[in-house]
């Protein structure tokens, strides 16, 4: 069989040697005669996939014992209501940074629940770059402040997240969580969904500093108390066995190849690859963000009319590229370089790129 040259935004590519030992493992895990998503959540079978994934992502991440790590269910969609539910305060507002359609949304959900203004947005120029960090407009007594890490849709990326001492900071890193090395600590609270970066769809990962877990109210329904959880180590209901056992084999990949360091490392030279593509084409294809808030994760770009980008697609296609359509909302095209997705797949597109563009 071969592989698909798989740049899809989400769900997106695993790791080869990740779904080849998935298959070896699936019907008979470890000699017990059943596969994962078998088996009890309670067996000491299961518990020991729990723990290892929790315990990997602590090392690889270098998370401080004073955050507690979650695996939840609901997407990162869900978190945009149990973010303001379990840390708003009385009597204070909560801050977003609006970069792109999922921040928008988190902004939607948070207002049903309580005061949520905009502290800074990029929509006026199209999303096309992060708002600076003088654009910020705050106010000491903030609940919090949120902002999207990266934005799949238009191709920007925080490089520097904006520094608030007295105001914990949010992150929706559903598209670029291990991708690059970050500073747990300046963040209050960090949540992504699996399905670009660390496994399949089905989990979504929390990393919540303990303190803040004083802020959630009695009168919370118990599965939206983020304490629930975190007493339960993520096992108070029945949790997605089968994506918790595929993360847990995506972090023991990412450990073999030298942990965060060393996929920052090749996600630039992936980055750097298919904008070179870009910037060297005179004007043939056109990156959306500015070069300042260019993602490493999903490349944007346009051609010079639709006709042409009907035509670029359809013959990427033809030669087994999938997932290059830009989002419905913009158009044009998009190339999602996540960590899975080998540097010799981005150096086939970048070669596709400038053959088409030549011809």
């Amino acid at each position: 069989m071969k592989r698909a040259l798989n740049f899809n935004a989400g769900p997106a590519a695993l790791p080869e040697a990740v779904l080849k030992r998935a298959e070896k493992e699936l019907v008979d895990y470890k000699g017990t005669g059943m596969a994962v998503m078998e088996m009890s959540h309670r067996s000491k079978e299961f518990e020991e996939i729990n723990d290892s994934a929790q315990k990997l992502l602590r090392e690889l991440m270098s998370i401080p014992d004073d955050y507690e790590v979650l695996f939840l269910q609901g997407g990162a969609s869900l978190q945009f209501s149990m973010v303001p539910m379990n840390l708003m305060i009385e009597g204070k507002q909560a801050y977003y940074v609006l970069t792109g359609s999922w921040a928008e949304k988190a902004l939607t959900e948070a207002k049903r629940l309580g005061p949520a203004v905009i502290a800074a947005s990029g929509k006026e120029n199209g999303y096309r770059a992060i708002p600076s960090l003088s654009e910020l407009k705050l106010e000491q007594s903030g609940a919090y402040l949120h902002i999207t890490t990266n934005n799949t849709i238009y191709g920007t990326q925080w490089h520097v997240p904006p520094s608030c001492p007295d105001i914990p900071l949010v992150a929706d890193m559903s598209s670029d969580i291990m991708s690059r090395q970050v500073n747990i600590s300046d963040y209050g609270l960090i949540y992504a969904g699996a399905q670009k970066n660390l496994g399949p769809s089905g989990v979504t990962v929390v990393i919540i500093r303990k303190d803040l877990l004083q802020r959630s109210k009695d009168t919370l329904p118990t599965m939206l108390d983020y304490r629930t959880h975190a007493k339960n180590t993520s096992l108070y209901n029945t949790p997605p066995t089968m994506a918790i056992y595929l993360l847990k084999l995506v972090l023991e990949w990412a450990d073999s190849l030298g942990g965060v360091g060393a996929l920052e490392k090749q996600n630039k030279e992936k980055a750097d690859i298919l904008y070179a593509a870009i910037d060297e084409s005179d004007g043939f294809y056109n990156g959306h963000a500015e070069h300042a808030s260019r993602s490493l994760m999903n490349v944007t770009f346009t051609l010079q009319s639709e006709e042409r980008t009907k035509t670029f697609l359809a013959e990427a296609k033809n030669l087994g590229f999938t997932g290059l359509a830009g989002h419905r909302s913009v158009g044009g095209c998009r190339a999602s370089i996540y960590n899975a997705v080998p540097i010799e797949h981005v150096e086939q597109l970048a070669l596709f790129m400038k053959e088409f563009s030549n011809k």
